[in-house]
């Protein structure tokens, strides 16, 4: 063993425990890492950092800003509206929801997929009267499967893809990995479905949110074309029914109405006074084809004035001009504030009205908040009592939380004003049929040029990026907050370290020892240790780090062997995927021990099972599609 070899072998068995040890996180190791490859002259000063420009980072960063849009437009909303039967018992609502969540996975980040769909799978457990865990574990489960159906479902894949191309073979294309991942996904969200989720341990749930903010009393109106309208109040309260929401007033013709009749009939333009979790209206308002009145009041009249406003200025400015023109050693007018204005996002705010906050005791029509400040009262929640007037007129009290709509600077400077307390964003996404649309259509055309060839898989991504910016799909403050940071930097440090194994001939080395020690010469048995090890290492640490460790080690055994290195690259693939048996594996695991009561030994007894089933349909499958000849 060289010096080089011997020094690159440290440094990965010091990066491993490091991964193993979980006392800093996985991208301050990274780091740590690559800069000991530098340190020690295994990587040039000038190439420390050229994995930050790999395309398969630039790809998973694309990725995860694409997802964004899909989220924040309500495509994936409409999705599962339509996929989830509404009367049926456990396996057929597991196989619609671990499905809908491995599908979406095939074409999304995972992490993001499982997130939309987590506050779907806690109100299906309370529906079917079972604990959060045995519906969040299958869930979390087959989103992790759906990432190995395609190139872009998860890091792992592109990582593979590009020590292929690394290795001179060319990159794998979209659909390359399809064949196996698509029967090792069906496989396994079939099983979980029918047997699996019976073997998830009966936890109680610990945590679901941050806080409970209780009920919101808010305004909805009716449009013309709501599924609403013409229905009676009694189908109506049915339909809300269903999202645990209920309707205690209606407004008809600006006559308040607070025990109208079950018989009595929803019309077009009736405002609906309804009680619902914040966390639900989106479903009600996209499933009855609803809009919140305040928001729609408030932003005519607010893009009404700002129209006046912009009028006024660009009058204003066009005498600032003159003025110039006419006297050279003016000074120029400052156009900061105008720029600003047009580039501010509308968010959703939670405040909790403090005792001695000036708001108690007014209203929102006293404090003027939309001609004052621009900014929309959406809803009240308060606890004990329910409203009985409207909310532009109902009179504010300490301990109410108001959810309001505006700029992040107008809703900072109402806090600072009136005492209130900001709690939180809320992840609140009035679904947009327009933007859904426009959302899937990009991604559609993303996929579409990198599956076909058009484009690099990095490029094609990158102007579905630009183009989601561009018609507001994602907000540009919203594009960097997208991005997992600490995967990028991972990756963007690692595959320049597992670069170092294969130049320095130890990823060669470690082959050479698994052939003559384990596997003696049988390229089967070599297949099926590439992917084990790997399954059982993604278990452990970060399965894009997993990745870019076997990937040299997976090459340098086909190559010993003398078979396709292609099946060895998608034995990594699955096995990087599978990472069932801690909740330290992969972060859609880690995201459920909360709220799904779980302890640490409480995964492998779904996992192991469904590892062992990984193994059995996906060796047969890769000898097939990927034959070691």
């Amino acid at each position: 063993m060289t010096y080089n070899q011997t020094v690159i072998l440290i440094i990965l068995l010091v990066t491993m425990t490091m991964f193993l040890w979980g006392r800093w996180r996985h991208d301050m190791v990274a780091v740590g890492s690559l800069l000991a490859c530098v340190l020690t002259g295994l990587i040039a000063t000038a190439d420390a950092f050229t994995g930050f420009g790999h395309p398969a980072v630039i790809s998973v960063a694309c990725i995860l800003i694409l997802s964004r849009g899909l989220q924040t437009s309500g495509a994936v909303n409409v999705l599962v509206r339509h996929t989830l039967p509404k009367n049926a018992g456990p396996t057929l609502n597991l196989v619609a929801l671990v499905g809908l969540g491995a599908a979406l996975s095939g074409f999304m980040n995972n992490v993001g997929a499982m997130a939309l769909l987590m506050p779907v799978a806690i109100q299906l457990a309370e529906r079917l009267n079972l604990p959060p865990g045995r519906i969040l574990m299958p869930l979390a489960f087959g989103t992790i499967l759906g990432g190995m159906m395609t190139m872009i479902g998860t890091p792992p894949n592109l990582i593979v893809s590009g020590f292929r191309a690394q290795s001179g073979a060319g990159s794998f294309g979209m659909f390359d990995f399809t064949p196996v991942g698509l029967a090792v996904a069906l496989s396994g969200v079939i099983f979980i479905a029918v047997v699996g989720w019976r073997l998830v341990p009966m936890r109680k749930q610990t945590d679901i949110e941050g806080f409970e903010t209780g009920a919101y009393i808010t305004e909805v109106r009716v449009a013309a074309d709501s599924k609403a309208a013409g229905m009676t109040l009694r189908k109506l309260e049915t339909v809300l029914d269903e999202h645990g929401a209920q309707v205690v007033g209606l407004v008809r013709n600006e006559k308040h109405l607070t025990v109208p009749r079950i018989r009595f009939k929803i019309a077009a333009d009736d405002i609906l006074i309804i009680e619902a979790e914040v966390e639900t209206l989106a479903d009600i308002l996209s499933s009855l084809g609803l809009s919140l009145e305040e928001a729609d009041t408030a932003f005519t009249q607010y893009n009404d004035s700002k129209k006046n406003r912009s009028e006024t200025k660009s009058s204003q400015r066009n005498s600032d001009i003159k003025a110039i023109s006419e006297d050279p050693g003016a000074e120029k007018p400052n156009e900061a504030e105008e720029e600003s204005s047009q580039s501010d996002e509308v968010i959703l705010m939670e405040f909790v009205v403090r005792p001695e906050s000036t708001i108690s005791g007014r209203s929102a029509a006293d404090l003027r908040l939309r001609t004052r400040y621009g900014l929309n009262l959406l809803a009240v929640s308060r606890e004990g009592s329910r409203a009985k007037t409207r909310l532009r007129t109902l009179k504010i009290q300490p301990g109410d939380l108001l959810l309001l709509q505006g700029t992040a600077e107008v809703l900072a400077e109402f806090a600072a004003d009136f005492g209130c307390v900001p709690l939180a964003n809320r992840e609140l996404h009035i679904p947009d049929k327009r933007k859904a649309l426009i959302a899937g259509g990009i991604m559609a055309a993303a996929v579409s040029g990198a599956a076909f060839g058009l484009l690099p898989a990095a490029i094609s991504f990158a102007l579905g990026v630009l183009a989601s910016m561009v018609l507001h799909i994602v907000p540009p403050r919203a594009v960097y907050e997208a991005i997992d940071w600490p995967v990028i930097v991972l990756l963007g440090s690692l595959i320049p370290v597992a670069g170092v194994l294969e130049s320095t001939g130890m990823a060669d080395l470690v082959a050479r020892f698994l052939i003559d020690n384990i596997v003696q010469g049988h390229a089967i048995m070599g297949l099926l240790l590439i992917l084990v090890v790997t399954m059982f290492l993604s278990d452990l640490m970060n399965n894009a780090a997993t990745a870019a460790v076997m990937c040299p080690i997976a090459i340098g055994t086909a190559t010993a062997l003398g078979v396709n290195a292609d099946s060895f690259l998608m034995a990594v693939a699955i096995g990087a995927s599978c990472a069932f048996l801690t909740p330290i594996g992969h972060q859609n695991n880690t995201l459920i021990l909360g709220p799904g009561g779980f302890r640490f030994g409480d995964y492998w007894q779904l996992g192991l099972p469904l590892e062992i089933l990984v193994i059995i349909v996906s060796i047969p499958l890769l000898l097939i599609f990927w034959p070691l000849g």
